[in-house]
């Protein structure tokens, strides 16, 4: 048997950035911003080629990808050929607004024209921090879901998988499922290596495949289901004090109207 391994990435705003809110446009500035893949993402991507070359030789393929109005994506999807994914696509939203139900109904009849097993994504994308797109997916699919994974195995016979995750609790919970399955990486999963300039440049010509939304998947409804109201940069916290009894404690809570 083959593990045939999906793994969506994404274009945001690079996480070590501070957003900045444009008020004119009621979102945040994008303009001369770079941008690089969702953090989540590379960790997906990182697991996948750890699978790679883990199970046997020629028993794994890797693809990557992205759902982008955005041409500079296709850098992203370079970046993930350089780390070693076998194959790219680039599926041209041409609109610059889709929401997680949108995207997993775009990445369903992807799977479904594929033959995929596996689907690794990160667990939310740190623009929206909707972590949806994953779980979306699983249930148009009908396929089991394993969230939040800090340890992915696959036996030998790349029959079954073993997903560690956090819990709430003190104890990780362990879970076990055959394949297909939906994954979603968590920030303990692994490291996302680094890409030198030599592999970027080995890869500058390879050509991605790219499909739009209006050709390749005219039935797909995108239309947004949902508004913004607002958009606000939170309150700056206000500096703490220190009490110098209980009653103290009770009568500033009160003056707080906390309690």
């Amino acid at each position: 048997m083959k593990l045939n391994v999906l793994v969506p990435v994404k274009r945001v705003l690079d996480y070590q950035l501070k957003p900045v809110l444009n008020s004119a446009r009621s979102g945040i500035e994008t303009a001369g911003f770079k941008f690089s893949i969702n953090p989540f993402d590379d960790i997906a991507i990182e697991e996948a080629l750890k699978l790679q070359t883990a199970l046997p030789k020629g028993s794994v393929t890797t693809h990557a990808v992205s759902i982008d109005s955005n041409p500079s994506c296709r850098d992203i999807l370079k970046n993930c050929l350089a780390k070693g994914i076998q194959d790219v696509t680039w599926i041209n939203s041409e609109t610059n607004v889709l929401e997680p139900l949108a995207i997993a109904k775009i990445l369903k009849q992807f799977v479904n024209k594929g033959e995929y097993n596996m689907v690794l994504l990160g667990k939310q994308a740190i623009d929206d921090d909707s972590s949806h797109t994953g779980q979306m997916l699983a249930g148009l699919l009908n396929w089991p879901q394993l969230t939040n994974a800090s340890k992915v195995e696959v036996s030998k016979e790349i029959d079954h998988v073993t997903v560690t995750s956090e819990t709430d609790q003190t104890a990780d919970q362990v879970l076990k499922s055959s394949l297909p399955c939906i994954i979603t990486a968590d920030l303990r999963l692994n490291t996302p290596r680094y890409v030198s300039l030599p592999k970027l440049m080995k890869v500058k010509r390879k050509p991605i495949r790219e499909l739009t939304l209006t050709k390749d998947f005219p039935e797909i409804d995108v239309t947004p289901r949902l508004t913004t109201i607002s958009l606000n940069e939170p309150e700056v916290k206000k500096p703490g004090i220190i009490v110098g009894s209980v009653d103290e404690l009770i009568s500033k809570l009160k003056e707080s109207k906390l309690i």
